[in-house]
């Protein structure tokens, strides 16, 4: 009989923090809409942020038809088109996947995964939803004020963004900045509360190096939101006054319909500075969440260990910190000096490393692994595939000189879509699927599943792809239309209706998803407390799904969270809660066996 490997003790620390008292609420009210339970918070975040992430899939068709079937469309106009690609970009990425990873995941996640009962501050982690929640209503507002929603590009550039010409100059982009502002301030509540949970409410023996990367992953993500966000916050209030007090932050003088306006001084280029420093941190604040939910998947579905659990730790950590010094790898063409440019190509080759190192952690953790083929795991893979795609093509756009002639490019959509975009979205799907049996009681149908993800999948390449040939080729992009460009070629035109085509083909095809996870939860099969043979703490619990409170009992934990294929063992995975001396039982009986 092999031993029990991986750091399994019987030993386990006292208690240092006293366990929790839950607020149960009492009423209906208490319970689903103002509840202080992180789980049903967690559910209310990534409704909502599923929801406007519909809304922004719709305004991305939209766009697909104008590009695809130029002047086709009599209400596609320039104005509107310019408002379709900001808001479905601001949304994208702050609203839904922000939203979806720190808000929906790590709510969800954290208590459970650590063995606490709750958040440590429940009633500021309800405010910090009912914030978002209303950020998100501000931001859709801007789509019914006179002037509408703000068409700067979901980038916001002054002067641009708000100097008569650009759509929602008036209204649209003080609301895009308020809701901006809102957001900010319900996320700082709940960053707060992921930070002070983990640090503080793990159970006994949990220590740090025993966290699933999930947590690890979240955790990191969260101190570069807080560390991040100000920079925006900070922006969003001197283009505010620079829109309404006539100051002069953002804006130099400038001359608008003839006339010298009242600006003189201030520097646009401090505006991109400031933006893409929380701009790339941002990056990370969905791409880290989507490395530590795949890594548990991979883990999982693979039955094997995650390979080098520590060196994944610290490359989360690497490429949080590195996250910091790259952002003006965006600003190549800004005008700024351009010794900038070496030192940021210089450290976006640097964090390729860490990044790379996870992507050879995940492979090997499949390499000779007992791969099951499960839909989770048909996402993790599909996820590992497209990042190193998109991860290739952000070394070309890292390096000064290959990025000048591709900037504000197709190449450069393709790569952003491809890291950002599809890449995270797959693993929200396949976390989805994944957890689906825990959060509801109920399995989904596999089917229905397993068709979703080969439209997905097959589609986004579908889309992107061809991208990078038309960025190559120089159309540029956030183009109401194109004309008779003389160097963009005839056969562009035909590619542009074939992307069209496929992106709406994947827009559509989001309907086996709904229709699955919805139709599941009353049709759906009964699901086992433990489906996957998962090892880590949410899948001990005693009830499914979780009651408030999550456990009867707080859990002792003797061993890291990966303890998959151990020999000598019957089970072919041992629980974090399971002790050596149970675990030797277990070898004990299958050796009488």
């Amino acid at each position: 009989m092999a031993d029990v490997i991986h750091d399994a003790v019987d030993y386990v620390p006292p208690l240092v923090v006293e366990d929790e008292e839950l607020y149960h609420a009492k009423t209906w009210l208490g319970k689903y809409v103002f509840s202080q339970d992180a789980k049903v918070i967690a559910i209310q975040y990534s409704a909502t942020a599923i929801g406007v992430g519909v809304v922004a899939l719709c305004l991305s068709v939209l766009m697909r038809l104008q590009i695809g079937w130029p002047d086709t469309f009599a209400f596609i106009d320039p104005t509107n088109y310019l408002q379709f690609v900001t808001m479905h970009g601001m949304i994208m990425v702050v609203y839904l996947l922000t939203a979806l990873f720190l808000g929906g995941f790590g709510n969800y996640m954290i208590p459970l995964m650590i063995g606490a009962r709750d958040m440590a501050f429940p009633y500021a982690n309800m405010l910090s939803f009912w914030f978002y929640f209303a950020s998100v209503v501000i931001l859709l507002a801007s789509f019914f004020v006179p002037g509408g929603a703000t068409g700067a590009g979901w980038t916001l550039y002054p002067p641009q963004a708000i100097m008569p010409g650009t759509p929602g100059t008036d209204l649209g982009i003080l609301l895009m900045l308020a809701s901006l502002a809102v957001f900010i301030i319900g996320f700082t509540m709940g960053g707060l509360n992921y930070l002070t949970t983990t640090l503080q409410l793990r159970t006994r023996g949990m220590s740090l190096m025993r966290m699933p990367l999930t947590v690890w992953a979240i955790f990191t993500a969260t101190v570069l939101a807080l560390l991040a966000f100000p920079a925006l916050l900070v922006s969003a209030i001197m283009m505010t006054l620079d829109t309404l007090l006539g100051t002069s932050f953002f804006m130099p003088a400038i001359i608008s319909a003839g006339a010298q306006t009242d600006y003189s001084g201030g520097s646009p280029v401090l505006f991109q500075h400031l933006f893409w420093f929380f701009g790339h941190p941002e990056v990370y604040i969905v791409a880290l969440p989507a490395f530590g939910l795949v890594s548990d998947i991979i883990s999982v579905h693979a039955r094997k260990a995650i390979f080098g659990y520590r060196m994944m730790v610290w490359a989360i950590v690497a490429i949080g910190a590195l996250s910091f010094i790259v952002w003006a790898h965006h600003m190549y063409v800004s005008g700024m000096n351009p010794y900038f440019g070496f030192f940021f190509a210089t450290t976006t080759l640097i964090i390729a490393v860490p990044t790379a190192i996870k992507v050879y952690n995940w492979v090997l953790t499949l390499w000779r692994g007992n791969i099951k083929t499960t839909v989770p795991m048909l996402f993790a893979i599909g996820f590992v595939f497209t990042f190193i795609n998109g991860g290739l093509t952000g070394l070309f756009l890292g390096n000064v000189t290959i990025d000048l002639p591709l900037s504000d490019t197709y190449f450069v959509v393709a790569h952003f879509h491809m890291v950002m975009a599809v890449s995270p979205v797959l693993v929200v799907f396949g976390s989805i699927y994944h957890w689906y049996p825990k959060i509801t009681g109920r399995m989904y149908n596999d089917t229905l599943a397993r068709i979703h993800f080969w439209c997905t999948f097959v589609g986004s390449y579908a889309i992107y792809y061809p991208m990078h040939y038309l960025g190559i080729q120089g159309m540029p992009r956030r183009y109401f239309s194109y004309g008779d460009t003389e160097f963009i070629s005839s056969t562009a035109g035909d590619l542009n209706a074939a992307i069209s085509i496929a992106a709406i083909f994947v827009a559509v095809s989001q309907i086996f998803f709904f229709w699955n996870i919805i139709s599941s939860l009353f049709t759906g099969e009964k699901a086992d407390p433990n489906p996957w043979g998962g090892t880590t703490l949410e899948w001990q619990t005693p009830q499914t799904p979780p009651g408030h409170g999550n456990f009867d009992e707080l859990p002792l934990v003797y061993r890291w969270a990966y303890d998959y294929s151990v020999p000598g063992y019957e089970q072919d995975f041992i629980p974090q809660n399971v002790s050596p001396a149970e675990a030797e039982k277990m070898a004990k009986r299958l050796e009488k066996d």
